[in-house]
C-alpha cells in the first residue's frame, strides 16, 4: 500500500510539474504581449503629444492671420 501511495504521489507531482511548465510558457507569452502593448501605448502617447503641438501651432498661425486681416481692415477703413 505504501508503494502505491508513493507512486500515486509521484505521478501527481509529475502532472503538476507539467502543468507548471505550461503556466510558465503562458506567462512568458503574456509578458511578451504586454510589452508590445506598452510600446504601442507609448507610441500613441507620443503621437497625441505631436498632435497637440501641431494644434497649438495652427492656433498661433490663425491668430497671426486674424491680426493681419484686422490691420488690413483698419487700413482700408472696412472695420466698424
Amino acid at each position: 500500500m505504501s508503494e502505491n501511495t508513493e507512486n500515486l504521489v509521484l505521478e501527481l507531482l509529475r502532472g503538476m510539474r507539467g502543468d507548471i511548465g505550461l503556466i510558465k510558457d503562458d506567462i512568458r507569452e503574456v509578458k511578451s504581449r504586454l510589452g508590445a502593448l506598452e510600446v504601442g501605448v507609448g507610441s500613441i502617447r507620443r503621437d497625441m503629444g505631436q498632435l497637440a503641438t501641431d494644434d497649438a501651432e495652427q492656433h498661433v498661425r490663425f491668430d497671426r492671420l486674424a491680426a493681419r486681416v484686422e490691420r488690413l481692415e483698419k487700413r482700408l477703413e472696412l472695420a466698424s
